[in-house]
């Protein structure tokens, strides 16, 4: 099944979830193996050293170093990876919220991570910006 492409679809459809959990953003310097015991949401790797995104507890737990306690939102539509404009449109009214986002596009759908305290906020946006363009 495709993804679907088109904007204003796409806005209208956004069925933004809030997923349970704090997560964290963590490094791992490149070349350091990542323990099995560790069971990350997400995985990247830069020159400078691998990012994990775990929740805030697995990292306690483990004595992991990280930043940035978030909150995941899933955006249920599924999205085209060449979809044009989508997060654009997002990311820019949360900026105009003053609301800071880290988003992640998966194969089926799109994932932001706002700042914890700001999670409900960011979520009521969303649901507007839907309402708003399915009108």
């Amino acid at each position: 099944m495709a993804g679907e492409r088109d904007l204003k679809t796409l806005l209208s459809d956004i069925k933004p979830e809030l997923q349970h959990g704090i997560f964290v953003f963590c490094t791992i310097s490149e070349g350091r193996e990542i323990q099995a015991t560790i069971r990350p949401l997400l995985t990247f790797r830069e020159r400078e050293g691998t990012t994990l995104v775990v929740l805030r507890e697995e990292a306690e737990s483990l004595g992991l170093s990280c930043q940035f306690e978030s909150r995941l939102i899933s955006l249920t539509v599924h999205s085209s990876l060449d979809a044009v404009g989508f997060l654009a449109v997002i990311t820019a009214r949360l900026a105009e919220a003053g609301i800071s986002v880290n988003a992640v596009s998966a194969f089926y759908h799109d994932h932001l991570f706002v700042p914890a305290g700001r999670a409900d906020e960011a979520l009521a946006l969303l649901q507007e910006l839907s309402t708003t363009k399915a009108g």
